[in-house]
């Protein structure tokens, strides 16, 4: 025998026609599902996300290729996914060559699947198919687990009120069928081998071979022919099928995925956009399906299910409403019912939740939109791109428009827009704190000086704060460092009042602040605020604000290594060392802290979720300036009981942000936990290691 296979193995003219008849139908169907979901992202207003494309294009199948975003922080998936992943790629290259070989090339008179070409081609789908197969299996059994991550239920309904069966139907149907696709594919392999006789060529599909070595064994030789017939128009269905099935199903991610990771917009969270110039007229924040961006619906229907996002959500893990992963699915029913969904498998409601007019307050409720404390953990770990934060503070905003939030908040609002601070008081007592001190810091707006300290509200206002500010003025007055601050001049960043949704005090305070800060006399800015430093870095320059800043522990750590701050004592601790959001996830700040307190002599034992991955205080998006009576436990004490399982030597919780101060030193008294871990600012022991 030639070293090549008949593709339509003993199949009579009429029944060749009946596959090319039922094949034309199922790609008609898949693309009318194609078109229903473009029909849905044209309704979305423009993204901006259209410049550079061959680059996004270039990224994403990089992303796709190495299946980075899924092997973060869950090795066992990332592995199953690969070979998934590369398994169906190579599978379905090879239908393809099949295809073209067969359907195109052959009446042009050329055989491309035979001789050598045919060998190795047979032997690397065998093994890619092995990998796809075993990478199924293990999705299965990492299913079955039942992981926490994976279960469906909701916080915030009831089990009568929702039922979500279509999804775990969805999910079941997905691997089963691609299994059996896979496997079936091999059975017909070995039939056709059997039926040939054994060639030896063959030998070239090892898992064909071993299968047709099999059924020979056992005596089925002889109904080999008969049977691959069978056994090949199963295959067939099921293919058919399959192809039918994706865009109706959570098989349609295989395609969503890869443009939502193409245009996904790597500033997404950390520069939040303004309210289109379209919708002013109509108020602040998105109240119909046509608000959404095109990205934002691309969004809804890319989410996997994974349940990454509602894993390491700090609100969910304190017994709030907030669900990221609920938050997304919601807003895919809300919008598949209001525009015509093609989705086959979708969660269902017998409360009327869909039913309501109001998208902020009605399909998603205020208390999951103010549960939310803007960490952007969902947005990190999310392994196809979904930009939660930007949907959640786009629907706060028209909580915000209509007054729909708690007196606690309306009142803060009401202190920034008044008084320019959270605290209500007075703007000429904001450099208060530096009274105590026996030197007088600059004022920026009179004297120039290399660097401007914007100190932000909580280092002003917070008595338990402002010593940690003095502490900071003292080091650098006294190792010389020229800086100055504006006194009453600064009003807050604005960084948590955009992200409560509040868009015009925000815009209002980048202006006030900017006025001040372009008559100052500065070169650089540095922040004890990790809050501030990432408005004034990410989000300012929209405005017209385009500083050099840096936060303070990245400065001391250039001073110490410029030998301007000098440690003479070394401390023998053992701490831990919490990453604020907006330093750490934010801005990717994680190692300065690190090398500074290696430094000092400090052992640094870190929490299981450090860095990029470390756990909200609780405080970010306004949830410092919110009733906190009804979580069940906070976010902040659950930090701190993580902290503890550190063990007994693990002195001190060592912070690099004022409110994680303010937040980690109540929980400890909270929790009970008084005298067993210290809370310290980083500051503090470096004045410490100074041997001040």
């Amino acid at each position: 025998m030639n070293e090549t296979r008949e593709i339509y193995r003993n199949f009579p003219f009429l029944m060749q026609i009946a596959f090319y008849v039922i094949a034309f139908a199922t790609i008609g169907f898949f693309v009318y599902g194609f078109y229903l979901r473009i029909r849905k992202y044209k309704k979305g207003r423009d993204a901006g996300r259209m410049n550079n494309v061959l680059g996004r294009f270039m990224k994403a199948a990089a992303i796709m290729g190495k299946n980075s975003t899924v092997f973060k922080r869950d090795a066992y998936a990332g592995a199953a996914h690969w070979m998934i992943f590369w398994g169906f790629v190579f599978l379905l290259i090879g239908t393809a060559i099949v295809a073209l070989d067969h359907d195109f090339l052959r009446l042009l008179g050329y055989h491309l699947l035979e001789g050598d070409f045919y060998l190795v081609f047979s032997f690397v789908l065998d093994i890619f198919g092995v990998l796809f197969l075993i990478g199924l299996l293990m999705m299965m059994f990492r299913r079955a687990k039942k992981l926490p991550k994976l279960d469906y239920t909701r916080n915030d309904l009831k089990p009568e009120q929702y039922n979500r069966k279509g999804y775990s139907t969805d999910d079941k149907i997905f691997l089963w069928l691609l299994f059996l696709i896979g496997l079936t594919g091999f059975f017909i392999e070995g039939l056709r081998i059997s039926a040939d006789n054994m060639p030896a060529f063959e030998m070239w599909s090892p898992v064909g071979w071993v299968i047709a070595s099999s059924i020979n064994s056992v005596g089925l030789a002889e109904s080999a022919n008969s049977l691959h017939v069978y056994s090949w128009w199963f295959h067939a269905v099921m293919v058919m099928f399959f192809i039918a099935y994706i865009p109706y199903s959570k098989a349609m991610h295989m395609l969503v995925d890869y443009a939502n990771l193409m245009f996904k917009d790597d500033m997404a969270a950390k520069k939040l956009p303004k309210v289109a110039e379209e919708m002013l007229d109509a108020g602040m924040g998105y109240k119909k399906v046509e608000d959404f961006t095109w990205k934002e619906l691309l969004d809804f229907d890319s989410c996997t299910k994974c349940g990454r996002c509602h894993d390491v959500c700090p609100a969910r893990n304190a017994g709030t409403a907030l669900s990221p992963r609920d938050l997304i699915l919601d807003l895919r029913t809300y919008v598949d019912s209001s525009i015509g969904s093609p989705e086959w498998f979708k969660q269902e409601f017998v409360n009327g939740k869909n039913d309501s007019k109001e998208i902020a307050g009605g399909v998603i409720s205020k208390d999951v939109l103010w549960s939310c404390t803007t960490c952007m953990a969902c947005v990190e770990v999310c392994p196809v791109g979904i930009e939660h934060l930007t949907s959640i503070v786009n629907l706060r905003r028209s909580l915000v428009d209509e007054g729909n939030m708690e007196d606690m908040l309306q009142d803060t609002l009401m202190n920034i827009g008044d008084y320019g601070n959270s605290f209500g008081q007075s703007e000429r007592n904001r450099a208060a704190w530096t009274k105590e001190l026996d030197f007088k810091i600059k004022d920026v707006r009179k004297e120039e000086a290399e660097y401007l300290w914007f100190v932000g509200d909580y280092a002003s206002y917070d008595q338990r704060i402002q010593g940690l500010s003095r502490h900071v003025a003292k080091i650098l007055n006294k190792i010389g460092v020229d800086y100055g601050i504006m006194y009453e001049g600064e009003k807050n960043s604005g960084n948590d009042v955009r992200r409560v949704g509040e868009e015009g005090l925000y815009e209002m305070l980048v202006e006030d602040n900017l006025a001040v800060m372009q008559k100052s006399k500065f070169k650089k800015i540095f922040s004890t605020d990790p809050h501030s430093y990432n408005t004034i870095k990410n989000e300012y320059p929209e405005f017209g604000g385009d500083f050099e800043i840096e936060h303070y522990t990245g400065l001391l750590l250039r001073l110490v290594k410029e030998g301007k701050i000098k440690f003479t004592k070394k401390l023998n601790y053992k701490v831990t060392y919490h990453d604020p959001c907006y330093l750490g996830r934010y801005n990717g700040e994680v190692d300065a802290p690190r090398e500074l307190l290696t430094m000092m002599g400090i052992e640094l034992i870190d929490m299981p979720r450090c860095k990029e991955n470390s756990f909200c205080c609780g405080a970010g998006g306004g949830r410092i300036w919110m009733d906190d009576s009804k979580v069940q436990e906070r976010p902040s004490e659950i930090r701190i009981r993580e902290a503890l399982t550190l063990g007994e030597e693990v002195t001190h919780f060592v912070v690099a942000c004022p409110k994680d101060y303010a937040m980690f030193t109540d929980a400890v008294k909270t929790s009970g936990n008084e005298g067993k871990m210290e809370v310290k600012d980083i500051i503090q022991l470096v004045e410490e290691a100074m041997g001040e």
